[in-house]
């Protein structure tokens, strides 16, 4: 189902926001290359992931399309559970016992 772009003042704000986390996506990749350590590293890829899941969601508030909000459900799911399997690897050393 195809719902209304949103245009007007809402529009320019949810453009704005797409500027915005895309420009901390980038940083963040910066983090991930040059970061002195590896909880640094996990950290910027855990902020890469939710601000992909905020780009999907503010994508489909411009183009009116709700295909992205699963696609962003989903991701969100995805970035959860390698978050999870990072940290235990980190950790522990291993992700399944």
């Amino acid at each position: 189902m195809v719902s209304e772009p949103v245009s007007g003042t809402l529009g320019l704000l949810v453009v704005g926001g797409l500027v915005v986390a895309s420009l901390v996506t980038l940083a963040a990749g910066y983090r991930v290359v040059r970061g002195p350590t590896t909880p640094d590293r996990v950290v910027a890829l855990d902020v890469i992931g939710t601000n992909v899941v905020a780009i999907a969601l503010l994508f489909a508030l411009v183009t009116g399309q709700g295909l992205f909000v699963d696609v962003s459900l989903v991701l969100a799911i995805i970035g959860f559970i390698s978050t999870v399997a990072v940290a235990r690897y980190v950790t522990e050393g291993d992700i399944i016992e």
